[in-house]
């Protein structure tokens, strides 16, 4: 009797010793093994990277009326100033523009200058020019070029105003809830307005564009007419490309109504970050000072989170 008893003890302990190692590995484990809920179907456990702030800088005070800085794995927001209030868009419409053009004409479509007078900032099109769409977007998104603008908008099917009436079609399909567009250049206009929100979720989806990621990027670049009698120097109106670490784009603006404002897309050290800054008395500095403040803060940590349980409807889902 006193063996019997002995072995029962001897048998539970070895049982909870035996439970005790199974839990610690799969808590070590939990991304590769899972776990199966009641119904039989499995929950996997994705690691994610999330910024944590860890510093103690102080905020950087933006002259900015409005501003948002995110970060777009985690779309966790790192920087938050007024980021929903309405502001003049300026030339930061043109990244819409753009998004209508590419979605319309093929790269190579070759269009012609029309005769129509043209305000602001020009790559200096010629009537009667025949140019590709590809340069006319360069010219658009490089050099900020209102009348690359235009002849984009011109050529449209329907015309200059089916092409706006296609962005602000664009913008609603995008979510961007603060935004409508009366032109194709971004002239200041008493409905024509936009948000950091908005123009930070146009921006992540633009980028994602292996064309207009490749304009947005570019420092300098020479496009021609077709026949090769006319040439047109770009150069990238975003003084942070090129010279700080990680900037690849994306677009400038400037009104006297807007102020100056800057959409930049940072790409460092395998984060990816997206700022939008409208109404600032200095968009470059506060943009890069804003950027320094970010990667000096901000620690990228691994966290484990469940997703949603597994079924044969999400696994055939496209």
């Amino acid at each position: 009797m006193k063996f019997q008893g002995l072995l029962v003890i001897t048998l539970i302990i070895f049982s909870l010793a035996s439970f005790s190692l199974t839990g610690s590995s799969l808590l070590k484990d939990t991304s590769a093994v899972g776990d199966v809920n009641t119904l039989g179907s499995t929950k996997e456990e994705n690691f994610i990277i999330t910024p944590v702030f860890t510093g103690n800088e102080v905020t950087p005070l933006m002259s900015a009326s409005s501003v948002l800085a995110v970060d777009l794995d985690s779309d966790i927001s790192l920087f938050e100033k007024d980021s929903d209030a309405p502001h003049s868009p300026a030339s930061t419409t043109k990244i819409v523009t753009a998004l209508v053009a590419m979605d319309y004409y093929p790269l190579n479509k070759v269009l012609t200058v029309g005769n129509t007078r043209v305000y602001g900032q020009k790559m200096n099109l010629v009537p009667g020019e025949n140019i590709l769409v590809r340069d006319l977007l360069y010219g658009l998104l490089v050099y900020s070029a209102n009348d690359a603008a235009e002849v984009l908008a011109q050529n449209y099917e329907g015309g200059w105003e089916a092409f706006v009436e296609a962005m602000n079609i664009k913008a609603e399909k995008f979510g961007l809830d603060h935004t409508f567009f009366t032109n194709p250049s971004g002239l200041d206009g008493d409905a024509h307005v936009t948000s950091s929100r908005d123009l930070v979720k146009v921006s992540t989806i633009a980028m994602k564009n292996p064309f207009f990621k490749q304009v947005v990027g570019t420092r300098e670049k020479i496009v021609t007419s077709v026949d090769g009698k006319l040439q047109h120097r770009l150069v990238n109106l975003n003084e942070l490309v090129g010279k700080v670490n990680g900037v690849l784009g994306v677009k400038t603006g400037w009104t006297e109504n807007a102020k100056e404002n800057l959409v930049t897309y940072i790409e460092r050290d395998g984060k990816r970050v997206i700022i939008a800054v409208l109404g600032s008395q200095d968009r470059f500095g506060e943009t890069q000072e804003l950027i320094n403040w970010i990667f000096n803060n901000y620690e990228w940590k691994g966290m484990v989170e469940s997703s949603a349980p597994y079924s044969e409807d999400s696994a055939s889902a496209p």
